[in-house]
């Protein structure tokens, strides 16, 4: 089976989706190499039910089938969509290919079941593996069943966090990747996956009403909501070149349509000073803009 890269995403991240893929295959040196695909939620009703719960970091929390990032359970599903067999990356659909994410494919695994990048001291953790790219061998992970896998998730028989940080696998089968494999907000000439992942920062969203679950806690809380009511303007300007720029692409070949581009502005899931920003950096590249 042909390796194949897996973006998750749901109706407001589906155009981000559609963003990484492209960019996937436009930068990568041989993109008939591998297969791209987009896992879209609807297609796992399961996550879409209402009423559910789940234990979070030691709390039952109720289940948001509406959150921005509620696509996160399906990191966890492309082991079985490849039949257990051959080779996968899977992504979050706000990263975008800087470099080619084919070379991941090539790498020796040394065994390991799971490659991902490690963010020492995030959420106070100073083991924390960042699930949100992660390079698999899909043969040694069998364990993964996924319709199973939800089943003890909403039965609360493992708690979220330690899923979605990999607390449930032996730490032998994790290999550890560069940072430049999921730079986190950070653009540099060695980047290879950007992740725009400060959720209020999104460069295709500023101005924006903000439409994720804020998680902050305190009674300083409700004056954090208010001021944080809309998306801002991610403070390095050539990460919405880099996002605008690969939409140019797109619509320049017909990969995504004006009349898609309108309705995805209409539904607040992208600003709406596209098509100046589209015009403004067509054509614009990191090289250029780091020379």
């Amino acid at each position: 089976m042909k390796p194949t890269v897996f973006i998750q995403a749901n109706d407001r991240q589906m155009l981000g989706a559609r963003i990484s893929a492209h960019s996937y295959r436009r930068n990568a040196r041989d993109p008939g190499a591998f297969d791209v695909q987009i896992i879209d939620i609807r297609e796992h009703p399961r996550l879409l039910q209402r009423g559910q719960t789940v234990l979070r970091d030691g709390h039952i929390r109720e289940w948001e089938p509406d959150d921005l990032q509620s696509f996160t359970p399906l990191r966890f599903y492309p082991p079985q969509a490849m039949g257990f067999e051959g080779l996968a990356v899977v992504t979050d659909p706000d990263i975008f290919g800087v470099g080619d994410v084919g070379e991941l494919f090539e790498r020796d695994l040394a065994g390991k079941a799971i490659w991902a990048v490690p963010r020492p001291d995030h959420n106070q953790r100073d083991d924390y593996i960042a699930t949100s790219v992660m390079l698999l061998d899909c043969a040694k992970l069998k364990h993964w069943q996924f319709d199973k896998e939800l089943d003890d998730l909403f039965a609360h028989r493992f708690d979220y966090i330690d899923w979605i940080e990999l607390k449930r696998e032996d730490p032998a089968t994790i290999g550890l990747l560069e940072p430049e494999w999921n730079d986190f907000d950070r653009l540099s000439p060695q980047t290879k996956l950007l992740h725009t992942t400060k959720r209020r920062t999104q460069p295709w969203k500023t101005g924006l009403p903000v439409d994720y679950t804020l998680r902050e806690s305190g009674w300083f809380d409700s004056v954090r909501r208010l001021r944080r009511r809309r998306y801002e303007q991610h403070p390095d300007r050539r990460q919405e070149a880099l996002v605008y720029s690969l939409l140019a692409d797109m619509l320049d070949t017909g990969e995504i349509t004006r009349q898609e581009l309108a309705e995805e502005m209409a539904a607040n899931h992208i600003r709406h000073d596209s098509p100046e920003l589209i015009d403004r950096y067509r054509g614009w590249r990191l090289l250029d803009a780091v020379a």
